[in-house]
């Protein structure tokens, strides 16, 4: 069946390099099978900068086509608030339906016959239809509360009616409870799997919503193994790093590296079932991953987080409105436009080792963000210093250590193949940018290619003609369109 419809699998950070090995090693059967039938490029972010190279700057840029340069987005959550045609915008004032799987750092989109999750991250744009914030809600606190086992989560009960409603498959349940009795039985330790049940709730809903409302565009977003990255390549790949894992840590986490992409490859062959219905699947991982060195010399990257950010906040005197967590150790805090000064002053007056113990940064919409910014190990007698009041307290009172060690960073190349039923291997790399105008001519919507909000103009090139034209090269597809332009 010829396709008329565009499904984008976001799959976040996943590497080609482990990609082409795995399958090689018959580990990956769906990716495989996948591969063997698309159009397959490397893609590149729209940046080499690693201070750039961040999921929520580069899928921004890859929905919107335009580079971070333009687009100016650079917080988690900033995204949300942006005036910035994106994908799903443009199509649907063309009359297309759309839908949104939890893609990360979008607008909310509000449209009879589609529908939107956020990320777990951007939780001010609310769920649409409304009946799904349900999930939205349950999925944000565990999500942005995952390494806090002090504090109760809340509305489980709620959360499991609302998914045998919407989608939820037998064999996920049976699985989930396989799982859990195998933490308690023969695979102790293992808790870390459980990150993979988040993707397999997303799917199971997503699913569901897509049979219902049939969108000709839609998106689903799946994060576990970008964690996995960027918890355990150390673990994966000991050689690469100075600081190394003992025995039983390489025996616990060496392969949950593989574990993620093969949770992900069982999946993939969930979703490539929807192809006979009409669909084409593009599957883009926005960038990936490689060993992260920085700190090696200090015993490596850790992360810290506030037992109870509010209750410290309280303890400071901070007036606020909300403190939200953002990505591990950060919160986005929001304060009256009267207190925001106030705020700054004192969360800096916070330090250890006679610097400052946070890093805080105002943004552009009068929120400021803020994180631990003590990277190293600390021991269980050193204190954080409070420079307004005069007083010590010990570090582990106000503060308690997320268990993994950074040991991923991000990497500009990326996944990006088109399932047309042919395989072909291009050997020139494309941008990011390129799928936005890719995407738009599948459907024959015409669009400026200039950005009303910021006045830019979108530089990516549809990579159409190539999947039509086997033997056109991508440097000759750009030769042509400049030539078109030019004409």
């Amino acid at each position: 069946m010829k396709p008329s419809r565009i499904l984008l699998l976001e799959f976040n950070e996943l590497c080609p390099g482990l990609l082409n090995k795995w399958m090689a090693d018959g580990l990956l059967p769906n990716f495989r099978a996948f591969h063997s039938r698309s159009d397959v490029f490397v893609s590149s972010a729209d940046t080499d900068d690693p201070h750039f190279l961040e999921p929520w700057i580069q899928w921004f840029s890859m929905h919107s086509g335009l580079s971070i340069d333009q687009h100016g987005i650079f917080h988690l959550t900033d995204g949300q608030r942006a005036a910035h045609d994106d994908i799903w915008s443009v199509l649907a004032r063309a009359g297309k339906s759309v839908g949104n799987g939890g893609s990360m750092n979008v607008r909310r989109l509000q449209q009879e016959g589609s529908f939107f999750l956020s990320d777990p991250w951007c939780t001010a744009s609310k769920a649409w239809p409304t009946e799904l914030q349900v999930f939205q809600d349950f999925v944000a606190e565990n999500v942005q509360e995952y390494s806090n086992t002090s504090r109760k989560k809340t509305g489980a009960k709620r959360f499991l009616q609302f998914m045998a409603r919407h989608g939820l498959r037998p064999k996920t349940v049976a699985w989930i409870a396989k799982r859990l009795l195998q933490e308690r039985t023969t695979d102790r330790g293992s808790q870390w799997k459980r990150a993979v049940v988040l993707d397999m709730l997303v799917a199971d809903l997503f699913l569901h919503l897509f049979r219902k409302y049939r969108p000709d565009f839609s998106t689903l977003f799946l994060n576990s193994t970008a964690h996995f990255q960027h918890s355990y390549w150390r673990h994966m790949d000991p050689a690469a790093f100075v600081n190394q894992p003992s025995q039983q840590e390489l025996d616990q986490y060496g392969k949950a590296i593989l574990y993620g992409y093969q949770r992900m490859d069982v999946l993939l062959g969930d979703l490539m079932k929807l192809e006979r219905d009409g669909v084409m699947l593009i599957l883009s991982t926005a960038l990936s991953q490689q060993p992260f060195l920085r700190h090696e010399a200090t015993g490596g990257q850790h992360f810290y987080r506030p037992h109870d950010v509010g209750k410290l906040l309280t303890s400071l005197g901070v007036q606020f409105d909300s403190a939200d967590p953002v990505m591990t150790h950060q919160y986005m805090l929001r304060v009256q436009p009267s207190e925001r000064d106030a705020a700054v002053n004192r969360l800096r007056a916070l330090t250890m080792d006679g610097t400052e113990a946070f890093e805080v940064s105002p943004s552009d919409d009068g929120g400021i963000y803020f994180g631990c910014q003590i990277s190293r190990k600390v021991s269980g007698d050193e204190v954080i210093t409070d420079t307004h009041a005069g007083t010590t307290v010990p570090f582990f009172d106000l503060m308690y250590k997320i268990d993994a060690t950074k040991s991923g960073c991000h990497h500009p190349d990326g996944v990006l193949w088109f399932r047309t039923g042919n395989h072909r291997v291009h050997s020139d790399r494309v941008s990011i940018l390129d799928v936005f105008p890719t995407v738009t001519e599948f459907f024959g919507v015409e669009y400026d290619s200039r950005d009303s909000a910021s006045g830019h103009t979108r530089s990516g090139q549809s990579l159409l003609p190539l999947l039509r034209h086997p033997k056109l090269t991508a440097g000759q597809r750009r030769q042509n369109a400049n030539a078109a332009v030019a004409h």
